[in-house]
């Protein structure tokens, strides 16, 4: 990353208009983990009060405190990466922008671009660059087109970004339809596919000579050996391949990632 890309995305601050980015950690969660706190604290009342049974009430008096202290850590995780809080997830964006030697003309497509954020960053990294994110917007984290469309409109971003439906397992796009192409944090949600071949897909709609920075928490186990694939990727002719441990530099640490559920993240740079 250079010094220049560096203070560059430092001075975009997105979310100081009132845009909506939600969270990482979406409200099923915490309404399931709430949820399971109340019945354990219901079911621990009832062994004592009411069935005089004291062995299984201390056994739900555990419970509940172990999720008591699941849902303060998940509260501490929503607001670490919160916008209008600890900002971790844009210095994630922020990192991911920095790394791509793009000279900001032609288009960029964000691959599950969630409710904008980096698409937006983008179209305000390089104003004249045209930002195309997708989604396919699973109802569980409240995130929409048209929540995309206003949270770009509010940024002053909304002539040159444009957000559709979309399925990372088979892009809607001919060969070589970007200049770019980023996405961040996607892949390892789409169960049941072969990530690799995701990253394939991406970098198929990618022009000759364009750039791509693709992060993920890339656990071995769902991604195999990324640096034989890295190495697969300039045996095809791609250039300036390498890896970059985001979860050092974006959390600072690897064990801070982790305590953030995010300490394999890694990403995938180069040049097509």
């Amino acid at each position: 990353m250079s010094e220049l890309q560096g203070k560059s995305q430092k001075a975009i601050r997105l979310g100081t208009h009132g845009e909506d980015y939600g969270s990482w950690m979406s409200n099923p969660v915490f309404y399931m983990v709430g949820g399971l706190t109340a019945l354990a604290a219901l079911l621990a009342v009832l062994s004592f009060a009411v069935f005089h049974i004291f062995v299984p009430g201390i056994l739900f008096v555990i419970i509940v405190a172990g999720l008591l202290a699941l849902l303060g850590w998940i509260t501490w995780i929503r607001r670490q990466y919160a916008f209008d809080g600890g900002r971790i997830m844009e210095r994630v964006h922020q990192t991911i922008l920095s790394h791509m030697d793009y000279d900001g003309k032609g288009t960029l497509l964000d691959v599950g671009c969630g409710s904008g954020a980096l698409s937006i960053r983008a179209a305000l990294t390089w104003q004249e660059t045209k930002v195309v994110g997708i989604d396919y917007w699973a109802p569980v984290y409240n995130y929409s087109q048209a929540l995309c469309e206003k949270n770009a409109v509010s940024e002053g971003a909304g002539d040159r970004c444009t957000f559709c439906r979309g399925d990372a397992n088979k892009l809607d796009f001919p060969d070589g339809s970007f200049d770019a192409v980023v996405s961040n944090y996607v892949y390892h949600n789409i169960t049941g596919a072969d990530k690799q071949q995701l990253l394939l897909e991406t970098l198929r709609v990618l022009k000759k000579g364009g750039v791509f920075a693709l992060n993920d928490e890339m656990k071995p186990g769902m991604y195999g050996d990324m640096e034989a694939f890295a190495q697969k990727l300039r045996d095809m002719g791609y250039e300036e391949v390498r890896l970059v441990d985001t979860a050092k530099e974006a959390f600072g640490s690897r064990r801070r990632a982790a305590m953030m559920m995010l300490g394999e993240s890694r990403m995938l740079v180069g040049r097509k």
